[in-house]
């Protein structure tokens, strides 16, 4: 399924960083293979927004995700991907860069509340708990984000990205006794790649994916400034 770019500026400049990106990921040394299988089956749908620090086009972003999850529901399966490139040309560190990445996810999930939708039953709602994700339009996302300060390379692009995963295409592959494959591969190559195997790596249930979706190493005794605004 090919899916279109949304918020595409006339000049272009958008399509080249998009092209930039694609390229990053179809680098020898980018290690994962699912977002390498997303883009070759061309399931990754993209939206360029501004600044990442600023909440214009939160609105856009989360009404294209919402339309994505329902795509999703009808047509679920690996590998489809919803990327947000953000045209932020500062450099911020992983610290600065992990705040503003969270008040933008805080921003689509009270939208989300807004707009009535229920929180996936699948999933906690609570991002201490161990079986936390995030959902939206109904269905549960993990996240990974990119950015220029990121101390891991295979977190690192030119500007800041989020890319949006269904946990339902990880379901699928667990059922179909893909998934123990897929990731070990995704962990050797990050450690050919880095050196050193990434210290947030968890599986979900043993402790919460929030941990892991800025690419910082965080402290034991961090906590998610992330607030519940899903009550359903």
């Amino acid at each position: 399924m090919y899916f279109p770019t949304i918020n595409k500026d006339s000049t272009g400049a958008d399509s080249a960083l998009i092209e930039r990106f694609e390229a990053h990921i179809r680098d020898k040394a980018f290690p994962c293979v699912g977002a390498k299988s997303a883009l070759s089956r061309q399931q990754m749908q993209f939206v360029v927004a501004g600044d990442i620090r600023c909440p214009r086009d939160d609105r856009t972003i989360y009404e294209s995700l919402r339309d994505f999850a329902r795509y999703y529901r009808e047509h679920p399966g690996p590998f489809q991907s919803f990327v947000v490139v953000f045209n932020t040309r500062n450099v911020l560190s992983e610290t600065a860069f992990e705040q503003v990445m969270f008040q933008r996810l805080q921003a689509l999930e009270a939208l989300d509340a807004q707009a009535g939708e229920s929180y996936d039953p699948r999933v906690s709602a609570d991002p201490e708990n161990p079986q936390f994700s995030l959902s939206f339009g109904g269905e549960a996302f993990f996240v990974v984000a990119l950015h220029p300060g990121a101390s891991r390379p295979a977190r690192r692009f030119e500007v800041p990205v989020l890319v949006f995963n269904a946990h339902d295409q990880f379901e699928t592959l667990r059922a179909e006794g893909r998934y123990e494959t897929l990731r070990e591969n995704i962990i050797d190559r990050d450690i050919r790649l880095s050196g050193t195997e990434n210290p947030m790596l968890a599986r979900h249930g043993d402790s919460s994916e929030v941990r892991q979706y800025s690419g910082r190493a965080v402290e034991a005794d961090w906590r998610c400034p992330l607030r519940r605004v899903h009550h359903n």
